[in-house]
């Protein structure tokens, strides 16, 4: 069984549709949250997440757009979630609000959580990555941090596909990945999409201009 992993959308329409163009034959996809915050398309992304009938996770912006909070967030994660909440509607933000902290998919072989297993917020970077992670499925997900990689060991694998719609690992291309649950094989993949377009699209709505800059750059 081969499964589409995504994560951190961060309402950047134009990337996720890279991405699911870009993507071989899977047959089920997984997100480990944050699918809004930051870039102009949050009703759109979401609707794309519900019509796919992806199993997500609630990432901290997902929780802030739907609480109304944004605490210790910075200037551009405040608009993003304020920008949300104007165009989500009733039934968009308590679809986001339903999200669980954590999924068990598979008969259990795969766990989704967004930053942490024992921890949405903890940003769980890949030198922090270990067995030790792992609990009894074979699969542990994660997002937040979006940064792309996983480690293989012999009681299982822990991965983070990246994100599709803000990296922050130096390469600007959209992530995302493949996991193979028969042989636990994960194939990293990076998708160009046109960044300026969503530039262009961020001053038009009025959000700060960095969150389209820094996509340029991928940080």
């Amino acid at each position: 069984m081969r499964i589409g992993v995504l994560s951190d959308v961060h309402s950047n329409r134009v990337a996720f549709e890279a991405v699911l163009d870009d993507v071989p034959d899977v047959d089920a996809f997984v997100c480990a949250g944050d699918v809004v915050g930051y870039n102009p398309w949050p009703g759109e992304c979401v609707e794309m997440i519900r019509e796919g009938e992806v199993p997500t996770v609630m990432g901290n912006h997902d929780r802030a757009v739907a609480s109304g909070t944004a605490f210790r967030f910075n200037a551009m994660a405040k608009a993003g979630v304020e920008h949300a909440r104007e165009r989500l509607t009733d039934e968009q933000l308590s679809w986001l609000e339903s999200l669980p902290n954590e999924r068990r998919l598979f008969d259990d072989r795969v766990k989704v959580v967004h930053g942490h297993p024992d921890d949405p917020d903890h940003y769980t970077m890949p030198d922090e990555f270990s067995p030790d992670l792992l609990g009894d499925e074979d699969v542990l997900v994660m997002g937040h941090t979006h940064v792309q990689h996983h480690e293989r060991y012999g009681e299982g694998v822990v991965m983070n596909p990246g994100s599709v719609g803000q990296p922050r690992d130096g390469d600007p291309r959209a992530a995302y990945a493949v996991l193979d649950l028969d042989d636990l094989s994960v194939t990293e993949h990076r998708v160009e999409y046109d960044v300026a377009a969503v530039r262009r699209a961020v001053e038009d709505a009025g959000l700060p201009s960095r969150i389209g800059e820094r996509l340029e750059s991928g940080k």
